[in-house]
C-alpha cells in the first residue's frame, strides 16, 4: 500500500510540473562554408550558409547578412549576399547559397557572416548573432590553376608532331628494306 501511494503522489506530481513550462525563445545556430576545394581567380566560388533552431519556438524575421566580399574584389554571380527568411521553425533549418567570383588573386580573410532575428512572437528586440568564420584563403591566379589542371592538349599535340620524325623515318627504312627482301624471296622461290 506505500509504494502504492508514493507511485501516485509522484504521477501527480509530474503531471502538475509538465503543463507549467513555457516554451523556450528560438535560438539559432548560424555556420559559413565555403565548398570549394581551389580557390581561383575568375572562377566560382559557392559560399553556403546554414541557419538551425534549436530553440522551443519559431524565429521570426531572420536577416542574414555578409559583408565580407566588396564589389571591388568580388563580383556576385547568384545568389545575395543579404536575405530575409519570414520565419524557422523550432527544430529545423534553413541554408542559402552564394556563388561569388573573385575578381583578384592572393590571400583573402573569409570573415564572419551576421543574423539577426526576433526569438519569438511576443520579442521587442532583436538578438544579433555571428558565424562561424572559415578563416583565410589562398585565392590562387588562374595561370597558376591552369598550369596545373589543365589537360595541356597542346603540349601533347606538339610533342607527338615532334616526335613523329624519329618514329616514322626508321619505319620507313625497315619497310623498305623488307619489302626489297621479300620482293627477292619471292624471285628465288619463282625459280
Amino acid at each position: 500500500m506505500d509504494n502504492w501511494l508514493k507511485i501516485c503522489l509522484l504521477v501527480v506530481f509530474a503531471v502538475a510540473t509538465t503543463g507549467n513550462e513555457e516554451a523556450t525563445p528560438a535560438k539559432l545556430l548560424f555556420s559559413k562554408q565555403i565548398l570549394n576545394k581551389y580557390l581561383v581567380e575568375g572562377m566560382d566560388i559557392v559560399i553556403k550558409y546554414s541557419i538551425f533552431n534549436v530553440g522551443g519556438t519559431a524565429a521570426l524575421d531572420v536577416q542574414v547578412a555578409d559583408n565580407t566580399f566588396g564589389p571591388q574584389d568580388f563580383e556576385v554571380v547568384g545568389g545575395q549576399l543579404k536575405v530575409t527568411i519570414d520565419r524557422i521553425a523550432p527544430g529545423s533549418n534553413a541554408t542559402h547559397v552564394v556563388v561569388i567570383r573573385p575578381s583578384k588573386f592572393g590571400y583573402f580573410n573569409f570573415t564572419a557572416a551576421e543574423v539577426t532575428y526576433l526569438p519569438s512572437e511576443n520579442a521587442a528586440e532583436a538578438l544579433v548573432g555571428l558565424s562561424s568564420e572559415p578563416g583565410q584563403g589562398a585565392i590562387v591566379p588562374f595561370k597558376e590553376y591552369d598550369r596545373k589542371f589543365s589537360p595541356h592538349l597542346l603540349d601533347w599535340l606538339s610533342f607527338a608532331v615532334m616526335s613523329m620524325p624519329s618514329l616514322v623515318l626508321p619505319f620507313a627504312l625497315w619497310f623498305s628494306s623488307k619489302s626489297k627482301y621479300e620482293a627477292v624471296l619471292s624471285q628465288k622461290k619463282d625459280k
